[in-house]
């Protein structure tokens, strides 16, 4: 139990290492085309729990059946229970800040046009799962500050209307939709 806390604690070290690392030099996305064709959405389910709205997304910005892909981050999860989104938590971080979780393995492994981080919360963890995501637009929160977003909102977590709206306000002006 107590060699477990100081692996814990090595982990999250070689964690933040390595987001200062990346942040020092962005992910390169491979596209450059404007418009959003395909949008990922990694959200905290501890402070969000009704993720499924973000396929709203799809009918506000006509995208296609699979365009949208949704996260969730839980601080602890049972991996028996069944969950309507894909899950990940702090247990799937590893050494040199590796995420040991199919699931967001597979999220990392897709190119988005646009990246909603929908949480408030400095975690490292989400933070890091933000920054190793290949997406040429991110959008946040402003407590989670400019390092990790592109377009920062000052909406309340809880109320998803008032961000979709402001969203496709932003996106319009920018010319992205």
């Amino acid at each position: 139990m107590f060699l477990k806390g100081i692996k814990d604690k090595f982990k999250q070290k070689s964690g933040r290492k390595l987001l200062k690392k990346l942040l020092a030099k962005p992910v390169p996305v491979l596209r450059e085309n404007k418009g959003v064709r395909s949008l990922g959405c990694i959200v905290d389910l501890d402070k969000f729990e009704k993720s499924e709205l973000f396929y709203q997304f799809q009918e506000e910005f006509s995208l296609r059946p699979n365009a949208v892909k949704i996260i969730g981050y839980k601080r602890f999860y049972d991996k028996n229970s069944p969950y309507a989104t894909p899950v990940f938590s702090d247990k799937d971080l590893g050494w040199n800040g590796k995420i040991e979780n199919s699931y967001a393995l597979e999220f990392l492994g897709r190119e988005y046009d646009l990246l909603v981080n929908y949480y408030d919360e400095d975690s490292l963890l989400l933070n890091l799962m933000t920054v190793k995501t290949k997406a040429r637009l991110k959008v946040g929160f402003k407590e989670v500050g400019p390092l990790y977003n592109d377009l920062i909102f000052d909406t309340p977590l809880k109320e998803f209307q008032a961000f979709k709206k402001e969203l496709k306000k932003y996106l319009g002006i920018f010319k992205e939709i």
